[in-house]
Formats: C-alpha cells, structure tokens, sequence
C-alpha cells in the first residue's frame, strides 16, 4: 500500500486526542520551574545569613539597618533569580531544538514533525535507522525488523508484521531494516519506555571533573567560614562583652567567606555557553560538553559528509561481462548489466545521494524502464566486513532479480571468480580507489526463489563489474583542519572507504600523516597495547566498522587523549556514545547518531567544531577569570572583618553585614555578567588544549589571586589606619576603607580581564555590559557616601576630593602591581 492511501488525523481530531490522552512527553509531575527556583533560593547559605541578619538588627532595635537587609535580600533573591531563570530558559530552549523528529501523516499528508506532538492515533512511518518515537500498531510494513533491546536487553533483531504476534512497537526501539506504517497506541507516560525510566528516573547523573572541583572548593570555603564564624564571634564577645554584636561580627565574617558567586557562576556560563553555541549551529544536547570542548586533543572525522560534500556522483562503471569502461564523470553514458544491477541493489525510491545518481544514470542509459514492472518482495539488511546489501525483485510474471551491491571484498568472496580473476579485479579497485573515489562491487544470484537463504553470506554471486562515484572535498575543509592543527588538536581520518580512496582524501584536505593506512581487520588483530599504540601513530583508518572503530576511541581515551568523533550513521552510535564529545550531523546524521551524540552540527559543517572549540575554550577561561576575582576580592573583605579583631586594634567594627552585602550586590553581576560576556582571547586557539584532569586552578594561579588579595588587603587597611591615627574618626575612617576597596574592585575587575595581555590591550576588547556594570557600582558607592539617609545607616562620612584621590590611588597601587607580572610574563614568551 502506497504511503499516499492514507489520511491520517485532522486537527480538530489530533486536539481532541492530545486533550484525551496527553502529548507524547514524560508524565513528570507538573512543577513550577519558577517555584523551584525560588525555594533552591531561600535555602541558599547566603540567603539564611541575611535574614539572620535582618533579625538580630531588629531585635538589638537598629530599624534601618533591618530594613536594608530586607531590601539587600529582595535584591540578591532577584538576581539569583534572574540568572537562574536565564540559565533555565537557555537550556529549554535546547531540548526543544534537539528533540528528535517523527515521519506523520494528517489531513492526507506526510509531514516531519517533533516527536512530543505526536498524539494517539496519529499514523507514522519509521524505516532502517530511525529510533520509534511511540508505542504503535503495525499497519503495513516490508522487511521489518527492530531491536528491542533498550526494553527486553536482548539485542537480536525482531521482525514485526501486521498479522503475526510480533505487531507492535515500542518506543525508543531501534529500526534494523525495512519500513512500517504505524497507528499510535500510547504517547508519554503510557509507553513502555517511559514506565522503564520511571524506575531509574531517580538515579544521580555523574558529576563532570570540574563540578567535583568547584564543589570541593566550596565546600572546604563553607567548613572554614564556619569554624572562623565561631572563632570571631567568641572573640568579638570577648573584647566587647556584648553577645550579639559578636554575633554579628561572626555573621559578617561568615558572610564575606561564602563563595555563593562560584556555584552560581559556574551554572551560568555553562548554561548560557551552550545556549551562544546555537548561535554557531551547534546544539549542546547538555551544557556541561562545554566543559570538555575547550580540552578536545584528538578528533576524530568521517569521510563522507564530514570532509566531502556528500554529493556521491557516478564516476565511473565497469562491466566486467563486456569488458567496458564507461565514464560517466567526463560525460560518457553507456547501459550496462552492472549499472541496471545496482540499480536493483538500490532502494526503490532513494534518499542516499549514491543512490539516487544510481537510479539518475539508469533512467539516462536503458532502453526500457523495467522499475514499474518489479516490486521488491525482500530487503536483506547491510551486514558484512565490508558491509554489502542485497535486493529480490519479482515482476508479475514470476521473473525475479536478486541484486548486490557493496564492498568490493565481500562481493568477491562470495562470487565464482577464479583466485587469479578476484586479484585482478581488486587491483582494478586499488587503481580506481587511489584516485579517491568511492569504489562498490555490483553482483547478481540466482537461488531458489522459493527457498532464499536467511542471510545475504550464503548466497554465491555472480560477479558483474564494479561502479564508482566521486565525492569532492568541501570548499573550506583545508581550513578548517589546519585550524584545528593551529589549536593543538590531532585530526584523524576513521572511514569505511578503500585506504587508496581515504589516502587520496587526505591528501586533498590536508590531513597530516606519513602514508600509513591501518585497516580496521588489521586492528581485531592486534593485542590493546598495539592499538594505542597504532592509535597514537597513525592518522588514517580505513575499512572501519563499529567494533574496529569502538577499539581506536577507547585506545585513545587510554592514552589520556579527550576525543571528539563525528559520526552519523547507525552504527556510530556505540563510538560516538564513547567518546567524550559525540559529533552527530543535523541533517544527514540518523536519529540513532543525534540521540547518542552530545553535539550536533545543524548544517553539517565541520568549520563550527572549530567554533565550538573556541567557544568552549573561551568559556573556561572566562570561568576561571571570574573564579581567580572572586578569590581576590573576598581575601580583603575577610582580612578587614578579622584583623582588627586579632590584632586589638581599637577601631575593630569597620564592616557590618550592611557593608558585605552592599559589596555582594556589586561583585555577583561583575563575575556572572562581565566576565561571562567577555570575548576570546587572541592567543587561545593558538595554545595548546588543556589537560582535563588538570586542577582547575594551579598551583601559581592560585597564588596570584591571593597575592591580589593580600595587596588590595594591605592598601585598604593602610589607608585607613593611617587615616584613623590621623583623624580618630571611625566613619571617616571606614569610608575611606570601603572606598578604596570599592576603587580596587573596579580596578581588578579591568586587570583580570586578561592574565596575560596588559589592561591597555583589554581595554580594546568589546564588552557592552563593563561600563555599565562600573558606572553603576560607581553610582551605589557615592550615593551610600554623600546621600542621607543612606550614608548614615552605612555609617559613612563624606569624603572630600583629597581622600577620594588617595581612595583612588592606594586602590591603584594594590592592584595595577599585576600589570608588571603581566609584562614579564609575556617577555618569557609564556602563556601560562
């Protein structure tokens, strides 16, 4: 039955039946995204110590100080808020541009549609390589067959059909072979797959090496800002006799030690990182493959469609029955029992390029169009080393055709050659092949028609001549691989081609190798330690199939290499599943492909993964450059709380919760908004790629941040002492100290723009969302100076033009020291 017999639902019938019976999505119990952004909130550390806050100032009867808490804590709510609901409509907006597609019928047409629009009763079509995106009742089908193993875990094919018991299918199942039209039985929570996740729905998804990291990290901060909370609380009792304002000592210490901006930071930029990437054509499937993208060493790339274009034209037929050599490249056209042969061995309405230049040159060459006259009643699936897939065909009269056509190894094994005939027609492969073409063998057989054999091995062929096509590299693709060479990135060739064809190929798109060629038979021989180190060595990989290519990523992955593999095909999910960064084409790629892969290139083009990269390693820079300002910044913020404790200095409450969360609402945006929007810097695709398991901050890096710290630490406190021994006015004194550190802040937020480049470099960079962010700290810091009430609850004084200069300059000196670092560093010719 021709697909054009059905009709399929109309609207008014799809509303009613999603009304009834739900969209094909999981039935996760509702909730409100926005409500569970609000109560991850209000249990936020940070959160918990503000309203503590806000209540002991109420209860010790400081009125104005409780009420700019409360406001300090609508503010830091709405900010989390906001970046957290941006982080989350990002990511919603992914699911939804990488949710797989469904092949539906309504109001008699077939059209492609998202998977969660499908409603019960809705007719679908699924064939070879598609994943069934519903539960659904066999209508009509030829040759089919699925693996159920995602919900049985037995990985046999089941072959389905209309009247046998086997006639329904399930979603999540993997087509093998054939076609079937379908009636939608169940969507959503009612599938079989779906009650499968319910069970395991639960389970905790692995945390990525960086998460533990900064997990880590935070933890240690929190255990040590607890223990030092005790510690200043009991101290500050002790020299002031008053247990809630050491109370409140220990809570401003507290609060100036929790590094909330880290977590919430590292969230963000993932988030939002993935969402930039779809502005490239890339769809992160999960934000956190940004992570291993700026750390990719290895990648690993397809032939077809990857390096070529995909336009599989006819090149060139030899039929070895007459001797005759046609090339149709150059314009010759000739009928031959070898092109009408793989034509049968084609499909009948071809979707595959090849295929289609295939069914092109036979309409262009027969003298009469048999194709009306034939149907084809049996589809063996591709299967062999190298794969080859076979074809029945009878006409109404009982003739039948049995076609072959496939790798050019197989074919011959099986055919009636003479050992000296089959080395001979191999050689003429090589020499076509060699000019890197696409080289298929084309074969018929004649068995019982009404005993066929089960698998297409067991037939013996009689060979008929050979076909070949050409598939040209892409326009940019020498760039591209030279751009990734440029990043420290190795390229690696993995095809099921010829090694002459992949040879050539390489050759032409500029993959660098020394003319060794390893087969994928040749690598099910060797022991592990022979394929890493062949994996190591060698650049082109030929004749690969699934298991063969399952050795090379996980020999690679062995050496400490982070892998990157492009893939589109059924049987490159297992390999693209096992690589750190799983590369599946949008168009072209097979649903199987973009469910495994954790990256899909919309337009297919190779040219974004270095996009990508550069993306993700912008990312990760911009991380780290948030992370190294936050360090810096708090040290002074807790040296100012504790060291005049410790040191009995007489002025000792020079910030109060007020100050560190006045401070808090400046520093949040300029680490998630600034940072985050900062561009690449211009040596980073020119460095090599760093080491996944490398400690986010090293050693050095590490030391810098605190030695910011300390510096920016030692201006504040100076000038201020000097300014308390001078004046003896505390709030001239703590106005002056917060100034200062404010002025640095600002300062280090330019200097740490870059660790290498000076900051007159940096200043040329585009980032619209600075000046805004500094004019605006600007504006808070003189309105809580020179504006009443506001100055008088920060117990601040104004400062005159002289103490501002010196504000300015101590905040200069305690941070544009670093420029000079800058300047060795880059004498040294070091980027690290």
């Amino acid at each position: 039955m021709s697909q054009n017999a059905y009709s399929g639902l109309t609207p008014e019938e799809v509303a009613k039946s999603r009304e009834k019976f739900g969209s094909n999505q999981e039935d996760i119990k509702e909730r409100n995204a926005a409500l569970d952004l609000l109560r991850d909130i209000v249990t936020e550390p940070m959160f918990i110590l503000l309203v503590a806050s806000a209540v002991i100032y109420f209860v010790l009867g400081e009125k104005s100080e409780a009420v700019i808490m409360l406001v300090a804590i609508l503010i830091v709510a709405s900010i989390s808020f906001y970046q957290e609901r941006r982080s989350h409509n990002a990511m919603e907006a992914l699911k939804k541009l990488s949710s797989p597609l469904a092949y539906v019928c309504r109001s008699s047409a077939w059209e492609e549609i998202r998977s969660e629009e499908l409603v019960v009763d809705d007719l679908i079509s699924v064939e070879d390589g598609d994943l069934v995106p519903a539960d659904a009742l066999v209508l009509e089908c030829h040759d089919f067959s699925v693996n159920d193993s995602i919900l049985t875990g037995e990985s046999l094919p089941v072959f389905k059909s209309k009247t046998s018991n086997e006639n329904t299918i399930y979603k999540g199942t993997l087509v093998l072979t054939g076609y079937c039209v379908a009636k939608v039985t169940a969507v959503g929570a009612g599938t079989a797959l779906a009650r499968v996740e319910k069970s395991i729905r639960n389970l905790q998804t692995e945390k990525t090496p960086l998460q533990l990291q900064i997990r880590k990290f935070v933890v240690r901060m929190v255990a040590f800002g607890s223990a030092a909370f005790l510690l200043v609380w009991i101290l500050a009792y002790y020299q002031s006799g008053d247990l809630l304002q050491g109370l409140l000592h220990g809570l401003t210490l507290a609060m100036s030690v929790l590094p909330e901006e880290i977590p919430v930071a590292f969230s963000a930029f993932m988030a939002l990182g993935a969402y930039r990437l779809l502005k490239e054509n890339v769809i992160a499937k999960h934000p956190y493959t940004v992570e291993a993208l700026g750390a990719a060493t290895v990648i690993c790339v397809d032939k077809t469609g990857t390096l070529t274009k995909n336009e599989m034209r006819l090149a060139d037929v030899y039929d070895h029955g007459t001797g005759q050599f046609t090339d149709w490249q150059n314009g010759e056209a000739a009928f031959s029992k070898t092109l009408e042969y793989a034509m049968w061995a084609s499909e009948p309405e071809p979707f595959d390029p090849m295929e289609e230049s295939i069914h092109s040159a036979y309409e262009m060459s027969a003298p009469a169009d048999k194709r009306p006259n034939f149907r084809i009643t049996h589809e063996y699936p591709i299967s062999g080393v190298p794969p080859i897939m076979t074809h029945v065909h009878i006409d109404r009269e009982g003739n039948y055709v049995v076609a072959s056509k496939g790798g050019l190894e197989t074919i011959l094994s099986q055919s009636t050659l003479s050992d000296d005939e089959k080395n001979k027609i191999y050689e003429l492969g090589l020499s076509i092949a060699e000019k890197g073409k696409r080289v298929l063998g084309v074969a018929e057989a004649r068995p019982d028609i009404e005993q066929l054999p089960a698998s297409q091995d067991q037939f013996v062929f009689e060979f008929l001549g050979l076909i070949s096509f050409n598939d040209p590299p892409k326009e940019n693709i020498d760039e591209v691989i030279s751009s990734f060479y440029e990043a420290g990135i190795s390229v690696k060739m993995i095809t099921g081609d010829y090694p002459g064809t992949a040879r050539a190929v390489a050759e032409q798109v500029k993959i660098r190798h020394e003319g060794e060629v390893v087969c994928g038979s040749e690598i099910m021989k060797m022991k592990d330690e022979e394929v890493a180190e062949v994996a190591g060595r060698a650049n082109i990989f030929a004749r690969m199939f699934p298991d063969a290519k399952m050795r090379i990523i996980s020999a690679l992955k062995k050496r400490g290499e982070v892998v990157a593999m492009t893939g589109d095909g059924v049987n490159d999910g297992p390999a693209l599943k096992a690589s750190h960064i799983g590369i599946s084409m949008g168009r072209k790629g097979s649903e199987v492909a973009k469910s495994e892969a954790s990256l899909i290139l919309v337009d297919d083009d190779l040219s974004h993964m270095v996009d990508a990269v550069a993306m993700g390693r912008k990312i990760y820079e911009n991380l780290k450059k948030a992370i190294q300002y936050i360090i810096s910044i708090h040290i002074p913020i807790i040296l100012i709380v504790t060291l005049p404790l410790l040191l009995f200095w007489e002025f000792t409450e020079i910030f109060t919760p007020v100050h560190v969360i006045f401070l808090e609402l400046i520093m949040g945006p300029t680490c998630s908004i600034i940072y985050e929007n900062e561009p690449i810097e211009a040596n980073s695709m020119k460095r090599p790629p760093r080491k996944m398991s490398a400690t986010f901050l090293s050693i050095n890096e590490l030391a810098i941040s605190i030695f910011q710290g300390l510096a920016i630490t030692l201006a504040c406190l100076w000038l201020g002492y000097d300014t308390f021994s001078r004046s003896g006015d505390e709030s001239l004194s703590r106005t002056v100290i917060f100034s200062t550190l404010i002025f640095s802040n600002l300062f280090l937020t330019f200097i740490n723009r870059s660790f290498y480049y000076s900051v007159f470099t940096t200043l040329k960079y585009r980032n619209n969302l600075l000046p805004v962010v500094i004019a605006v700290s600007l504006a808070l810091l003189f309105a809580a100076i020179y504006i009443e009430p506001v100055s008088g609850i920060f117990g601040f004084k104004p400062l005159s033009a002289g103490y501002i200069v010196l504000s300015v300059f101590a905040a200069f000196a305690g941070t544009f020291w670093m420029e000079f670092w800058k300047a060795a560093k880059r004498s040294r010719g070091s980027a690290d």
